[in-house]
């Protein structure tokens, strides 16, 4: 089993970050991270990298574009045994993310203000996070992916005994990822379909 070396941490749901991220931290795991998360754990003290770093390339465009990036989504999708993966990675400088764990922007949170608009609700959809969770899931023979903080004693613990994660823990995790980006999606699209574009100001 190839032990984990890197993990990617981006959170909305910070409940119990710092001992996870501290864990993985002194299991010599290199931590990525963006924006509120990264502060949080330099506050704990635990050592992190920011992605724009980590990629090159600064965050931009309001913090819509920081982790759509090759060297994320390589980093995620490449086939850590595939002989041809492994030299287009090293062509390319791009480095293995082993551990994803993130959680969305809360649209329904959001939107369940009354006061709330069509544009703040926009901004408020989630791009990056499920692009990096349905990358991990898609390739959780090599990723592990995690979506709800509950799981993070297991994941710890695997990784203590094994320096990973077991395939059969990397599905289960990736099942949970397709559920809730298919949940995130259908409430998206059923808030969306009650505005009424002939009377909002939106349009105007």
């Amino acid at each position: 089993m190839r032990k984990a070396e890197r993990a990617l941490i981006s959170l909305t749901d910070k409940s119990g970050i710092e001992d996870f991220a501290g864990e993985l931290a002194r299991l010599g795991i290199e931590i990525l991270s963006t924006g509120g998360t990264a502060k949080k754990m330099r506050e704990h003290g635990i050592p992190v990298k920011d992605v724009a770093e980590f990629t090159g390339f600064p965050e931009m465009l309001d913090g819509r574009v920081k982790t759509l990036h090759p060297k994320v989504h390589g980093g995620i999708l490449a086939q850590k045994e595939n002989p041809e993966h492994l030299r287009q990675m090293a062509e390319h400088g791009l480095q293995p993310i082993d551990i994803v764990a993130v959680n969305l922007y809360a649209f329904e949170k959001t939107v369940a203000d009354p006061a709330c608009t069509l544009a703040n609700a926009i901004e408020n959809i989630d791009i990056g996070g499920p692009t990096m969770l349905r990358s991990s899931a898609k390739n959780f023979r090599d990723v592990t992916v995690i979506v709800d903080p509950a799981d993070y004693p297991q994941v710890l613990a695997e990784l203590k005994e094994y320096g990973n994660t077991t395939l059969k823990t990397r599905f289960k995790l990736a099942v949970k990822v397709f559920e809730l980006t298919s949940t995130y999606d259908t409430t998206i699209t059923a808030w969306l379909k009650k505005v009424d574009v002939d009377s909002n100001p939106y349009f105007a």
